[in-house]
């Protein structure tokens, strides 16, 4: 019988206030820096107004005259429209990216898990608590996405297809390509979906979570039943509603642009960021003397994951590129020329590559690496900063056009929102036993080797 409980002590607990004050104060800064920077609506930057933009193949003489919605023909001018203030719509807008991104920590924690028990996997049965741990942010996120969802809607500052007049055939603002997705972006469905979203994950996770904490006392293989059996309800969910989700939080944004990869691609952004957090967990905690269960070869797994899902992430962002490059059409590569051909996105196009693909490769590509907590120690924070710019690629260029930016505001905000994180994630970790005594399991991962 293995006794573990993690504490986490008063010291912990003072690191991440100072990170989430730390956080709020550079946000507030941000905030007043953005504020007082000053605005003038300029063309390219509001909803309709035209833009010249070229095609990603860089083409000199394949310029196209698109929307900043993307359209190719050009809408008339929203009647004076300007929208909300520049810093109103850059907070809302980094408030999205943290809501995506920690979502995807906390359903992944989940997925992780039930993918484990689902496929009978012993190796894993010492390290599957922390994970689980993750799930534990659901309900606070679905908190926090409803509230910015509900701003964003009635400041018309994060989905450009909340507005009712582009529906309307009669209105100088109709968008024959949006009002065509009507039957699916529509603010009662699309509300619809985020409640049965975030209540089949919550419902899941707290169904498998209570389970496994009865296996503890119980015994025996029953309780591992059970939870192989919810384990396969929630992946068959999560599979459909993980893929649904991105098309509604993320790629909706560019409303006239759609991937059939994109599912996918959100999918492993989320997948290896926290399979990154899982290996980091698990390295300091066993630094600190925790999971005696645990060894290198556990390690080193934890470590051939990171290092396979992001050449994994690599390939799908290479496919969705390819593709749409290869066709050349002006309404799919609108979406690469405002990231890549754009003088103020193309510095952070390229530095998505480099944190997400060439720097895992090459520091995780040896097996030695793989099992070094000094090394994973490293490279794991890389891949967790990675997939948030990542993130931030995805959603910024489509809400802020030119007036995106990377500062004290965007700082500020991804430290409370990591702090708040792993404030949850580590207190309710310290709850309950850090490893399933009871596991059938555990005596095969007691003894793994490779």
């Amino acid at each position: 019988m293995i006794e573990e409980k993690y504490e986490f002590t008063s010291g912990a607990k003072k690191t991440l206030f100072i990170t989430i004050a730390v956080g709020i104060v550079f946000t507030i800064i941000g905030l007043l820096m953005v504020g007082s920077g000053g605005h003038h609506e300029e063309a390219g930057h509001g909803d309709g107004h035209a833009i010249e933009q070229h095609n990603v193949s860089g083409d000199s003489d394949s310029s196209v005259v698109l929307t900043a919605s993307g359209d190719t023909e050009g809408h008339a001018e929203a009647g004076g429209h300007h929208g909300p203030a520049v810093w109103v719509k850059r907070l809302i807008t980094n408030l999205w990216i943290n809501n995506i991104y920690f979502v995807g920590l906390a359903l992944i924690g989940v997925f992780f898990f039930t993918l484990q028990y689902a496929t009978q996997a012993g190796w894993s049965a010492g390290v599957v608590r922390i994970p689980l741990a993750f799930g534990n942010w659901l309900p606070i996120a679905a908190v926090l996405m409803a509230v910015v969802f509900v701003v964003a809607w009635l400041s018309h500052s994060l989905f450009h297809w909340m507005d009712a007049s582009l529906f309307d055939p009669l209105s100088a603002n109709f968008d024959p390509i949006v009002a065509g997705k009507s039957w699916y972006l529509n603010k009662v469905f699309y509300i619809a979906r985020f409640i049965v979203f975030f209540g089949g994950w919550y419902f899941f996770f707290k169904k498998v979570a209570k389970i496994a904490y009865e296996e503890d006392i119980t015994g025996g293989v029953e309780k591992w039943k059970q939870i192989r059996k919810w384990s396969a309800g929630f992946l068959v969910f999560f599979a459909v509603s993980s893929s649904m989700s991105a098309w509604d939080w993320v790629m909706s944004i560019d409303v006239h642009w759609f991937s059939t990869m994109f599912g996918w691609y959100v999918f492993a952004s989320w997948w290896v960021s926290g399979l990154a957090l899982i290996t980091f967990i698990v390295v300091l905690l066993k630094d600190k003397g925790y999971l005696s269960v645990v060894n290198q070869n556990h390690i080193h797994d934890l470590g051939k994951f990171v290092f396979a899902f992001s050449v994994f992430w690599t390939y799908i962002w290479f496919s969705q590129f390819l593709l749409i490059y290869y066709a050349h059409i002006p309404e799919e590569t609108i979406y690469f020329v405002d990231r890549w051909k754009s003088d103020h996105y193309a510095p952070v196009f390229f530095i998505n590559l480099i944190l997400n693909f060439f720097l895992p490769f090459l520091l995780l590509m040896t097996r030695d690496s793989k099992r070094h907590s000094r090394i994973l120690k490293v490279v794991c924070p890389i891949i967790l900063l990675g997939h948030w710019v990542d993130f931030y690629l995805m959603i910024t260029p489509g809400t802020l056009q030119n007036d995106g930016g990377f500062g004290l505001l965007e700082i500020g905000l991804l430290a409370i929102y990591a702090g708040s994180f792993l404030f949850v994630v580590l207190s309710n970790l310290a709850k309950k036993p850090l490893v399933a005594n009871n596991h059938p399991m555990l005596q095969e991962s007691l003894n793994h080797h490779i």
